[in-house]
């Protein structure tokens, strides 16, 4: 007989969302890291697949009500939600936000039930009103998961200087990555195969842009250098490298800025430099094309973690991504398994650096091999997650909150 269930609360494929593909993978190692429980999740109302009740109907005020009552019927062992400020924002007639109170009032009626949440969006310099809602929210759970350790520092600062009290509640969980996902140099002909670009003039060497493409993650930086940089690649070493832009958009917003770059690609591409490769970056077709790449760009400049990044560490790849960035930089620092840049003439000397400098690029994917290992693999985080679960549970049972000790 099955013990009592864990649900997770969160978006949720077929969405098109970050989060939704987070919980995707989150919920297959905590499946396998607690194989007595069923691991549910209830879901914004375009989710779908088993296991999965689409009931967080955005459009209605209390939203969190019916929530609640299915939360009651499956009497779960824990809840874990995944949080980011767009998916619970109820918005009225006006288009003006609740800014999460409906939040806020679920966790207060569901505060029966061990409470963990799992926050997203947690910035280094908050604003007043991300201040007062992490604050709230930590008053209302049980364990709160932080991604990042400058979060849980950069938060006692900022609590301290308000004179706050810092939430002593606040554990970090770093973004997990699969374990089960690198392919080696001998499978990247196959996987040109699979991918159908085994006929098209495609270098042996590779720099991979993969993802979304979206306006934040600026493309562009190294698109209008690329032509430069090939050349002088192959004046210092010999080879040929093309660049491999791969992905599609999925924000109206962000539609031209794609048209645009893709257009810039395609015409770099006729000269026989670059590729464009349109795909929806999900499943195992992201982790696919981004291993055929020797090294990847992830030239972002707004992100506090990155779900691209997970995929990088997951093939061991080498990459070159902006600093300061928050989590990207963060992430670099603890795994040593990247470059960063803060110019375009510094993106531009790592280009070349690491397409020639081989040793380098092994050094740094070993670097990421041990990070995988022992930090981030999604079955290093699925047990951290069920020590979450257990902290909450006796939080709960003996009425003592959690306490955790500060980072500094």
């Amino acid at each position: 007989m099955l013990e009592q269930p864990i649900v997770i609360v969160s978006s949720y494929p077929p969405r098109l969302c970050g989060i939704a593909t987070f919980a995707e993978e989150a919920r297959e190692f905590i499946q396998k890291a607690n194989p007595n429980r069923e691991v549910l999740v209830i879901s914004h109302t375009d989710g779908d697949g088993d296991g999965v009740f689409p009931i967080i109907d955005m459009n209605h005020r209390d939203w969190w009500e019916t929530v609640e009552e299915k939360i009651n019927e499956i009497n779960p062992y824990a809840v874990h939600l995944e949080h980011e400020y767009g998916l619970y924002e109820y918005l009225d007639k006006r288009g003006i936000g609740d800014k999460n109170e409906g939040f806020l009032a679920f966790l207060e009626a569901i505060n029966k039930f061990p409470i963990i949440v799992e926050p997203h969006t947690i910035h280094g310099r908050i604003s007043d009103f991300e201040a007062e809602f992490i604050y709230q929210m930590c008053q209302r759970s049980d364990v709160v998961l932080f991604k990042c350790h400058y979060q849980k520092w950069r938060l006692n600062w900022t609590f301290s200087g308000k004179g706050w009290e810092t939430p002593t509640n606040i554990m970090v969980v770093p973004h997990g990555a699969r374990p089960d996902k690198r392919w080696g140099i001998e499978d990247v002909p196959k996987l040109k195969e699979d991918l159908g670009l085994e006929d098209l003039n495609v270098a042996d060497r590779l720099v991979g842009m993969i993802g979304w493409i979206q306006s934040n993650k600026r493309w562009d930086i190294l698109i209008s250098m690329w032509e430069e940089i090939s050349d002088e690649i192959k004046k210092q070493c010999g080879e040929r490298w093309d660049l491999l832009a791969a992905g599609t958009w999925r924000d109206p917003h962000h539609k031209t800025d794609y048209e645009t770059w893709k257009n810039y690609v395609l015409n770099l591409q006729e000269r026989g430099i670059a590729h464009y490769y349109e795909f929806v970056p999900r499943g195992d077709l992201y982790y696919k094309v981004m291993a055929i790449c020797d090294f990847i760009v992830l030239p972002s400049i707004d992100e506090t973690q990155s779900g691209t990044l997970a995929r990088i560490i997951a093939l061991n790849k080498p990459y070159i991504t902006t600093a300061p960035m928050e989590g990207l930089t963060a992430q670099t620092l603890e795994s040593e398994g990247g470059l960063m840049f803060t110019t375009k003439k510094m993106l531009k000397e790592q280009v070349i650096k690491l397409a020639c400098d081989e040793e380098l690029r092994l050094k740094l994917g070993e670097n990421l091999r041990k990070y995988l290992d022992n930090v981030v693999s999604w079955e290093v985080v699925a047990q951290q997650y069920n020590e979450a679960y257990e902290l909450a549970r006796n939080a709960k049972k003996t009425g003592q909150p959690v306490n955790l000790e500060l980072e500094f």
